[in-house]
């Protein structure tokens, strides 16, 4: 892992997702060849967005935060905007693909976006089941 990116881990990962705006996690596994070939991509975009977070979890090394995530497939790229998961995707993601993706993530209107989770969870929390 490079400087560019960091760790999580269920110690950690409140912390540092919490305390950042915008933060691209590499959801994989050692042992995964597809994780294999999208680190360099994803470490180089980290060097390119040194604006945004870039953070990788272990799924071997920490189950928990798979688990809570529902992590079913590695790699999974999720990215999470002032605390709300605004993409989640399994799949190495060429670079051009990852770049559209940070650039569409970039440019949500936040707002909408935190009006459209509040409708959600009004109606699951209304009774319509």
């Amino acid at each position: 892992m490079s400087s560019s990116t960091v760790e999580l881990t269920k110690d950690n990962f409140d912390e540092v997702v919490s305390g950042s705006g915008f933060v691209l996690i590499d959801f994989w596994a050692e042992w995964c060849g597809p994780c294999r070939s999208f680190a360099p991509v994803f470490e180089r975009a980290a060097q390119t967005h040194d604006d945004l977070v870039f953070a990788k979890v272990d799924t071997e090394a920490q189950p928990e935060l798979a688990a809570a995530f529902e992590i079913r497939s590695i790699p999974t790229l999720m990215i999470v905007r002032e605390n709300i998961a605004v993409y989640a995707q399994p799949g190495a993601l060429p670079a051009a693909a990852l770049e559209d993706v940070i650039r569409q993530a970039r440019e949500l209107d936040m707002d909408e976006v935190r009006a459209s989770v509040a409708e959600a969870q009004a109606k699951a929390t209304s009774g319509d089941e």
